[in-house]
């Protein structure tokens, strides 16, 4: 779990997808590593330039999220960071439901240590 500006980051390996909002079809394949409340940062040998407004999906344990994003920024032909801009509540409940499992697992891994 790393701490980012506007709260923690927790790790992922999760499928999903992105598209350009001018291009909602056009999806590229992306994994999913980083996961917060607002944002994440997505695997991909081609990301997005910054600034770029996307629509991406995320698919874990049978469901999946969406969201508008910003890509706040890129690692060349790593990836690259989305700020979430806005989402559905039921894809809220989703991402909210998510965090508090890995955050439950972090917490277990740790007691489990100790």
């Amino acid at each position: 779990m790393n701490q980012d500006r506007r709260g923690f980051r927790f790790s992922c390996n999760a499928a999903g997808e992105v598209a350009a909002e001018s291009s909602p079809k056009a999806t590229i394949a992306v994994r999913a590593t980083e996961l917060s409340l607002h944002g994440c940062y997505l695997e991909t040998p081609a990301p997005f330039p910054a600034e770029t407004p996307v629509v991406v999906k995320i698919f874990h344990a049978e469901e999946y999220f969406e969201a508008k994003g910003t890509v706040i920024y890129v690692k060349a032909t790593l990836g690259m960071g989305l700020m979430f801009r806005d989402m559905n509540p039921y894809c809220r409940g989703i991402l909210q439901k998510w965090i508090l499992a890995a955050l439950h697992n972090q917490f277990e891994a740790q007691s489990a240590t100790e």
